[in-house]
């Protein structure tokens, strides 16, 4: 059954512009959730903030569509984004436009759609085997650990093992997490003091360990690919093996290799940063939501059997409320927080006219958030996804892998890992957060916690009370 809404997980006070301002510059983070005043949520569209370089939020469905779809090409990715990733994925399909893009889509869709689901699915179930048994030793020792590494580390392996056909655990593999590790800690996306006194197109230096560690990544994928481009491809089964093939329809061009590094170094940074986070969260959140991990664990065991029995490729597609919780959890939580797109040319959107250089800013976070298109937007609130409650969505209004063109094109991948991942993990055991209630939301790369969670992990069904930490705050699920 639903239960009460009474659960709001954590956010930012949203306060008035200038006092919001004050905050960050006090934080010193440059975190773009706290800079974002109380009426970044209300407003269909309008100013945010006060800078020498004009700036909009768009919440409004009907006027973002236009701008995502982008049919006269008037809307390229934002300057400050591309500079931020470029060292490390190149001229790639995350951030470039117009006739380029459409390219690369025209080359890599058909590369992730001879790569079945259910071709990469055992790849999924190996990692997650793999560590369930790193978890079994945690609940023997009670040993902490961070709940944002312990993801991170999970999907990186899923994602390597699914992409070049090797684990994380080979030494080339683990160079890669660890530098994306760092590349994602450490990347100036948008200095505070840009945003405010700079014009357009400005390029945004980065620190020396930040390209030093973009520079080790692409060597290393560099490496991984080279593996597959000395002999016969027919010897692998995976999507870097689809990249090589891969070919325009429309001129017959394929990837060269540095091509193929930008591209595959995007679907390492998207293919495990951006499930990394939503997960993060939603382990989280269930240790505190007691009645959401017994409907789960009820569905699992209809579904699938006893704590025995395998998770298999077409129970995921059965999990129906497991799934809710993911979308849920995505909802608050967008793993990509603001989609920022720059106008090329004078414009208009809505009511207001738009200059050359403006950024454009679409945040997924304000609208899921918006009073406009959602009920209690901020409670966590999984029916909402329900089949009963089907109409309740307003349509454009749920983007947290975009939408038009250029939506995630590992949208389907992503949700079958974080569905099998949280039904292999909650049907065997108990997480405990501890500091719950200091657990701040930031914008990075990703949506995470400002600090690492730390963690224990129990058996299911485990007395909690021995795994308490005094004088700390915990949630247990």
């Amino acid at each position: 059954m639903p239960q009460p809404l009474t659960y709001i997980p954590p956010k930012p006070i949203a306060l008035p512009p200038i006092i919001s301002l004050i905050r960050v510059m006090l934080q010193g983070d440059g975190d773009l959730l706290s800079l974002l005043p109380a009426d970044a949520y209300k407003m269909p569209v309008g100013h945010l903030g006060y800078s020498r370089r004009q700036i909009l939020i768009v919440n409004d469905p009907a006027l973002f569509r236009n701008i995502l779809t982008d049919p006269l090409d008037i809307y390229p990715k934002n300057d400050l984004m591309v500079g931020a990733l470029a060292p490390l994925v190149g001229d790639s399909i995350f951030v470039s436009s117009g006739d380029k893009w459409r390219q690369q889509r025209r080359m890599i869709d058909p590369a992730f759609s001879h790569m079945r689901l259910n071709q990469a699915f055992p790849a999924m179930t190996s990692a997650i085997d793999i560590y369930q048994a790193r978890l079994d030793q945690l609940c023997t020792t009670g040993e902490l650990f961070s709940l944002d590494l312990a993801m991170s580390h999970l999907t990186a392996d899923i994602i390597c093992r699914t992409v070049f056909s090797t684990p994380l655990d080979s030494d080339v593999s683990r160079e890669v997490f660890d530098a994306f590790t760092l590349f994602e800690r450490s990347v100036a996306q948008v200095e505070l003091k840009r945003l405010i006194f700079e014009s357009a197109w400005q390029q945004a230096p980065q620190k020396a360990e930040v390209t030093a560690a973009c520079a080790r990544i692409r060597l290393r994928l560099g490496e991984l690919l080279d593996t597959h481009m000395t002999g016969p491809l027919t010897a692998w089964n995976d999507i870097a093996a689809e990249m090589i093939k891969a070919e325009d329809s429309q001129t017959g061009k394929k990837f060269d290799r540095k091509e193929l590094i930008d591209e595959l170094g995007v679907m390492f940074l998207a293919g495990h940063e951006t499930t990394a986070s939503v997960l993060t969260w939603a382990f989280f959140i269930l240790a505190s939501q007691h009645q959401t991990v017994a409907r789960m664990r009820r569905e699992i065991d209809e579904v699938v059997g006893d704590a025995h029995s395998e998770i298999a490729f077409e129970h995921v597609r059965q999990l129906t409320f497991t799934r809710s919780v993911f979308r849920e959890t995505m909802r608050l939580y967008p793993p990509i927080t603001f989609i920022p797109r720059v106008a090329a040319e004078a414009t208009t959107i809505g009511k207001y006219k738009v200059k050359k250089g403006a950024m454009i800013m679409i945040s997924p976070w304000t609208i899921h958030r918006s009073e406009a298109s959602w009920k209690n937007p901020h409670h966590f609130d999984p029916d909402r996804f329900s089949v009963e409650r089907e109409a309740e969505l307003v349509p454009g209004a749920y983007l947290p892998f975009g939408l038009g063109p250029r939506v995630c094109v590992g949208a389907a991948f992503a949700t079958t890992e974080a569905t099998l991942i949280l039904a292999s993990l909650i049907r065997r055991y108990d997480f405990v957060a501890l500091d719950a209630d200091k657990v701040r939301p930031v914008a990075r790369l990703t949506t995470r916690p400002k600090q690492q969670i730390m963690c224990r992990v129990v058996y299911r069904n485990a007395s909690r009370d021995a795994h308490q930490d005094a004088g700390s705050t915990t949630h247990s699920a």
